[in-house]
């Protein structure tokens, strides 16, 4: 039996289970809007899974979103947007509280101790991205719908996006992170955003069969028995087609920049997926373009955390001095699509520009996530 102990745009329940224990669940609860991420949203599930962490009657957590069309679209930022207007080339107190805070729940969920699962079902973008991430079990169905399309927007692939893009096969985390492509439930389990395949309508069996589970105060072992229990009511899942084609993404993003979006541009294939792959790169801003490829640059060798200073500064930066505005007016406000960005192409943007972006606007003691690991 579910009670509820919040009702608003998040909802947080507590499952009883036969062992005793019982799992906390957060519901994303903005079904119209797509479950977006919004502030609020962000201060209370940080506050609710730091006393779920800390509560030994809590076993595991789920993460999900209400209605069947997303677990989360990405942030909401509206709010940032109208701040970034008013305040040109200012970075805002808005987009620094809005992004920390973000950035602080992703790495929350990353280190949390117990197991988290999420519900990846529907649309996960961006910001929803980055809670999936973050999860220990992650779930995909048949109609999840994976991207990071920021590069649309005039913002780059943030939320930890440094860290888990980078650990896919080959070039594929470049090639997510420029073209914005849309991934399936197969893709999924290839590149490690999703780790186990169910049906999209049983939910309800997993909270049933998670009620019965034996929960127990040893962490690893809550993990074990979470892992088995997935693995009983998983589906085989068909084929990737990043998998497939793994040697001619690797080959259209080898390369600097210009030359990758050089060859994109002259792609021509019956490759439907693929074409709209290129679209999505051709449409991005140059200058989201270039940040996606710093990302790049920075392999594996930051640890999470650093992972996560460094985006922080990108991210009100360029907020300020970006894209980000005119990305947003032309998707989000006046849904024109079609942005006027700073620079007609990657060629033109200034290497001085992308380098300013990455200046972190504090020093290391100064720094909001200077407490993360």
């Amino acid at each position: 039996m579910e009670e509820p102990l919040m009702t608003q745009d998040v909802l947080f329940t507590s499952l009883a289970t036969m062992s005793g224990k019982r799992i906390g669940r957060v519901t994303l609860n903005l079904e119209k809007a797509l479950n977006a991420l919004n502030l609020e949203m962000v201060h209370a599930m940080t506050e609710q899974l730091l006393a779920w962490q800390q509560d030994d009657s809590i076993a595991c957590i789920m993460l999900d979103g209400s209605g069947t069309k997303a677990f989360c679209a990405g942030g909401d930022v509206r709010a940032l947007y109208q701040a970034a207007k008013d305040t040109p080339g200012v970075v805002t107190p808005q987009a620094c509280e809005f992004f920390t805070s973000e950035y602080r729940l992703d790495y929350l969920l990353h280190t949390y101790g117990k197991p988290v699962l999420v519900w990846g079902a529907g649309i996960v973008m961006g910001g929803g991205l980055g809670l999936m991430a973050g999860a220990s079990h992650r779930v995909v169905t048949d109609t999840s719908r994976i991207a990071m399309p920021e590069v649309t927007i005039g913002l780059y692939p943030d939320v930890g996006g440094s860290y888990f893009l980078n650990r896919m096969p080959g070039k594929t985390g470049l090639f997510l992170g420029l073209t914005a492509y849309n991934l399936d439930a197969a893709d999924a389990l290839y590149v490690g955003l999703g780790n186990h395949h169910l049906g999209s309508d049983a939910k309800q069996a997993l909270l049933d069969a998670m009620s019965g589970v034996g929960w127990d105060d040893n962490q690893q072992l809550n993990h074990t028995k979470l892992s088995a229990l997935l693995e009983g009511l998983s589906q085989p899942v068909g084929d990737s087609r990043l998998q497939r084609h793994q040697a001619q993404i690797d080959e259209l993003m080898s390369g600097d920049l210009v030359t990758i979006v050089q060859r994109m541009t002259e792609l021509e294939t019956d490759v439907s997926w693929l074409m709209k792959a290129r679209a999505g790169l051709l449409a991005g801003s140059p200058i989201s373009l270039h940040l996606m490829a710093a990302q790049a640059r920075l392999g594996t060798e930051l640890s999470l955390a650093q992972v996560f200073r460094w985006e922080l500064g990108v991210s009100v930066n360029t907020c300020a001095k970006g894209d980000f505005s005119e990305g947003v007016r032309a998707l989000l406000i006046d849904k024109d699509r079609t942005p006027k960005w700073h620079y007609a192409s990657v060629a033109a943007v200034p290497a001085e520009l992308i380098a300013e972006l990455q200046q972190s606007p504090w020093d290391d003691n100064q720094h909001p996530l200077k407490a993360l690991g």
